[in-house]
């Protein structure tokens, strides 16, 4: 395990030793992988979506039990219950509260009052600049380039135009990159456009210390750069899954086709989740009023809970769905947390030091 040798804002307000983000995948990031990264050194962040409180609270329990280093918990902040969970984090002292979507302004601030840092994810410049003057600390953007739900626009793109609008605004918050990134060539990428740091998905889901079953990560080291594609036929949103024999007969089916599956998954995810009719109905309203999706689109939306834990948990591939980044086509092993931290740092630093050599000696 090495030591610290990059000093960034992230690695700062965080207190993590490196600034890598191991990002909160649903039905992924449970507690043995999350205090795998912290212990690493990198800020792991737990994911709740797919938790009914109670659970979420065990996890947070069960990951202090394993590390004493800084780690997150990403939550919806349009479910009914986001403030309850946030009570969570306040009582079990979590350093980091992450979002999918912007946190109200009295939730950023709440959070803030007992010291837990608050970092949304964005996906436009205007969100950026918006999240940041209602006070949050720093923000997450992810390019077309990575796995789940996505946007169009390339990391390469986004960063700089995120970083600009922050920096016209006044508010030069630190920015987390995420989307196609998998070594230290990428870190000292991100830093040399102004990052804070990064953070990956699909590379931290094909590690030894991710509870995914085996078969299903050798079924992502088996896809070229060719091996996922962008669709929303399976939730209405744009959504990167990696190719199966599913994916493509999903992409096939007529939407009326899709609903009847959707309105079972929709049955079974409640039933999971412990969630009432009312809490479901509630944060079917907020699907409405934050993301503007159809009552279509939210049918099919429950749809993604169930097919990507059939996958992802279950290892049944024919049932199920596999988010994945367009990296995994250049991925080829199954390093631990550490193994992969370090050297993703240590490339990172030389990446680096070779770029400062090309300076001319008047520099």
């Amino acid at each position: 395990m090495i030591e610290q040798q990059l000093r960034t804002p992230l690695t700062e307000l965080v207190g993590v030793r490196h600034p890598l983000v191991q990002t909160g995948m649903g039905w992924v990031a449970g507690p043995r992988l999350v205090s795998a990264t912290a212990n690493a050194g990198g800020l792991g962040i737990l994911a709740s979506a797919t938790m009914t409180h109670a659970e979420l609270e065990s996890a947070i329990i069960e990951v202090k039990g394993r590390t004493d280093q800084p780690f997150g918990v990403n939550l919806r902040a349009d479910a009914a219950d986001a403030p309850a969970r946030c009570d969570l984090l306040i009582e079990h002292g979590v350093k980091v509260a992450s979002f999918a979507l912007a946190p109200k302004p009295e939730l950023i601030a709440k959070l803030k009052e007992h010291d837990i840092v608050v970092i949304p994810s964005v996906g436009l410049p205007k969100h950026a600049t918006k999240v940041a003057s209602w006070g949050a600390d720093a923000v997450m953007i992810q390019g077309g380039e990575g796995g789940g739900h996505t946007g169009s626009t390339p990391t390469t793109l986004l960063l700089p135009s995120v970083l600009d609008a922050l920096r016209e605004s006044g508010s030069e918050i630190p920015v987390v990159a995420a989307g196609g990134f998998f070594d230290g060539r990428g870190l000292a990428a991100a830093l040399s456009y102004g990052a804070a740091g990064i953070g990956m998905g699909t590379r931290f889901l094909l590690t030894s210390d991710s509870a995914v079953p085996q078969a299903v990560k050798e079924l992502y080291l088996s896809h070229d750069l060719n091996g996922t594609v962008v669709t929303d036929k399976v939730d209405g949103m744009p959504h990167r899954l990696l190719r199966t024999d599913l994916v493509e007969q999903v992409e096939e089916q007529s939407r009326l086709r899709r609903l009847i599956p959707s309105a079972r998954s929709a049955l079974e995810f409640k039933k999971q989740a412990g969630m009432s009719w009312r809490e479901l109905l509630v944060d079917g309203r907020a699907m409405r009023r934050e993301q503007g999706r159809t009552v279509a689109q939210m049918a099919l939306a429950a749809n993604t809970p169930m097919l990507l834990k059939a996958g992802l948990v279950e290892g049944d591939t024919h049932a199920g769905v596999l988010a994945s980044g367009q990296v995994v086509g250049l991925l080829d092993d199954l390093p631990s947390c550490e193994d992969l931290i370090d050297r993703v740092v240590t490339e990172a630093v030389e990446q680096l030091t070779r770029a400062h050599g090309c300076l001319a000696a008047s520099q």
